[in-house]
């Protein structure tokens, strides 16, 4: 029995020495997590840890001040640039421009000095910047185009703010020039928002660029009318309108023999602003004064002529 436990305790020791270093490593490790946590709640550290958070709120305050005081000043030069601009006659498509441009700017400037402030690096970010520009630029690279047609109606100057215009299928009174797009109303004031890079890069009627406007009308009357009695009538009606240029003097053609009727163009000069009044006040004298002069206006109609059958008899 002796002998047997003698063998079984010779095996068992060689394992129990072999386990002891893992053992003794397991125990250091946890030593040392110990450590460390004792290190991290000690009074030093939680100090530490309490300064830090206390310099975080006061940049965090002074971020928040300064916010609220660049966006007051922001709006204060906003006003002051367009008080300035409007005070020298500034045409109003490039105010507009400016203004939306300084806007940009100014709060561009106002977050990298609250970065600043909260202890980020700015230099980074600058360069962070630059790399998300680069790729925001290309996409979006329309927006870019828009940008650059603002500036080219800007320097070339196809129309401006006030100006009457037809153009991506759209007319009305240009009311604003932004830095990407330009605002128009229509004569039933919708308001119509157009990029300005194809406005830049497409035709543009500008009904507003002269200071004069031909208007022009069609007057149908029946065959058979006396066209010089007919022409002489609206020649009077013309004369009495003071809207109507005498200079070039207005001209009235027989311009189509159509299938119902004598068609007589119209054609009269007259200031921009006046161009729709005028066209429908004549209109309305046409109507009234040509009957009474036993002029009629045809209406479309078809003559048919029935053969008789010949006798069958």
């Amino acid at each position: 029995m002796s002998l047997l436990t003698t063998i079984l305790a010779q095996a068992v020791t060689p394992a129990a020495d072999a386990a002891k270093p893992v053992a003794e490593s397991v125990a250091k490790v946890a030593d040392k997590d110990i450590s460390v946590l004792k290190s991290l709640l000690s009074s030093d550290a939680l100090h530490g840890i309490a300064t830090a958070l206390i310099q975080f709120g006061f940049r965090l305050g002074i971020a928040i001040l300064v916010f609220i005081i660049g966006k007051f000043i922001i709006k204060r030069l906003y006003k002051w640039v367009h008080g300035m601009m409007t005070h020298k006659g500034t045409d109003a498509s490039l105010t507009t421009f400016v203004l939306s441009l300084v806007r940009i700017l100014l709060y561009f400037i106002l977050i990298v000095t609250i970065i600043g402030i909260l202890g980020l690096e700015t230099s980074s970010f600058m360069a962070l910047f630059a790399s998300a520009g680069v790729a925001v630029g290309l996409a979006l690279s329309g927006t870019l185009q828009n940008f650059a047609g603002g500036v080219l109606i800007l320097l070339l100057k196809p129309y401006k703010v006030g100006d009457f215009i037809e153009a991506q299928g759209f007319s009305g009174t240009v009311k604003e020039i932004q830095i990407f797009n330009t605002i128009i109303n229509t004569p039933d004031n919708k308001a119509i928002i157009i990029p300005n890079g194809p406005l830049s890069t497409s035709s543009i009627n500008n009904y507003s660029l002269e200071g004069r406007r031909r208007v022009d009308w069609t007057v149908g009357v029946a065959y058979g009318t006396d066209f010089r009695h007919a022409r002489q009538i609206i020649i009077d009606i013309l004369s009495t309108i003071p809207e109507i240029h005498a200079d070039p003097a207005p001209v009235i053609y027989l311009s189509e023999l159509a299938d119902s009727s004598v068609n007589l163009s119209v054609r009269a000069w007259c200031d921009v602003p006046d161009y729709w009044n005028l066209y429908f006040t004549v209109n309305e004298l046409i109507y009234k004064t040509l009957p009474e002069h036993g002029i009629e206006f045809p209406f479309p109609q078809m003559d048919v002529h029935l053969a008789s059958a010949p006798s069958t008899e």
